[in-house]
């Protein structure tokens, strides 16, 4: 399935794709939540009973996805947790090329430094240093403390596209990443979560694109991540309990902005972003300046 995330009769609801047209889950039963992550919550990850309702619905229940005001596909997630440095190309274009890392590099987004798919980004009135960085986004479906490898991608519920947004100026202010990447709607995940059992487990080998105005960016594929899915989910719940709805960024690949010769290039108002994941669909987004 398809799951998206929407915004309709001046509430966030979410439903499925199917075909040209989105079947609206709160319009078939008006006791589903709005929101993806309490559902997970409240059904232990189980979405077998979304695919049971989607079977069932009215052809009141569904409205054009051409049109459609796309929102969070999770719209209040628990934890946002991001991976950096996870493809040894990346690391080695940036300033930390000669300190390959034994760990997984750890950190995390406020929810007010997202925004939908077809929503702006917004460069900062204080940096013109706004970058690009495509990245495979994982969603947690169940509860999960100290797994293993044999049963880490139990907990996913699927995956999505994200632009990791990076304020490179503040980012380099200190050794800590949070303020670089947290600036207001610099980031973007969507279009849409693709569901688990319709993905290779841990999202492995799946082509990822981002292109600026049309012109390919960066170029590569999950295969290789430094710290593939579950490798990193075990090592985060040795200390971190995920819950549904909590969302893991995987990291980017190389070709972001700051590493680009003889200039680096940013994203500026007019600019067009689009993250393409093989799978899972193109999540775009306009640049505009912070008002």
């Amino acid at each position: 399935m398809k799951i998206v995330g929407f915004q309709a009769n001046n509430s966030v609801r979410f439903g499925v794709v199917d075909g040209d047209s989105v079947i609206d889950f709160k319009a078939v039963d008006a006791s589903i939540p709005g929101d993806l992550g309490e559902y997970l919550r409240a059904h232990d990850g189980d979405l077998k009973p979304l695919a049971v309702l989607a079977a069932k619905a009215p052809a009141s229940a569904r409205i054009p996805l051409a049109g459609l005001k796309f929102a969070l596909p999770v719209a209040n997630p628990g934890k946002i947790v991001c991976l950096g440095l996870n493809y040894l190309d990346h690391v080695k274009e940036g300033p930390q090329k000669d300190n390959i890392p034994k760990f997984q590099s750890i950190f995390f987004r406020m929810l007010t430094s997202l925004t939908p798919h077809m929503q702006p980004l917004l460069r900062p009135k204080t940096s013109i240093q706004l970058d690009y960085e495509g990245e495979l986004i994982v969603i947690i479906g169940k509860r999960a403390k100290h797994l293993t490898l044999a049963n880490a991608t139990d907990c996913i519920a699927g995956y999505t596209c994200g632009n990791e947004g990076s304020v490179r100026e503040y980012q380099r202010h200190t050794t800590q990443w949070g303020m670089g990447k947290n600036f207001d709607r610099t980031g973007s995940i969507g279009p849409w979560i693709v569901t688990a059992d319709e993905l290779p487990k841990g999202g492995k080998g799946l082509k990822i694109q981002t292109r600026l105005n049309g012109n390919t960016m960066q170029s590569s594929n999950t295969d290789l991540f430094m710290f593939p899915v579950a490798e990193s989910l075990v090592y985060l719940t040795e200390g971190i309990t995920l819950e549904p709805g909590d969302l893991l960024f995987t990291g980017t690949p190389s070709g972001v902005g700051h590493a680009r010769k003889p200039d680096p290039v940013w994203m500026k108002p007019g600019d067009t972003v689009e993250v393409e994941i093989e799978g899972i669909g193109v999540l775009r987004n306009p640049i505009e300046d912070e008002k």
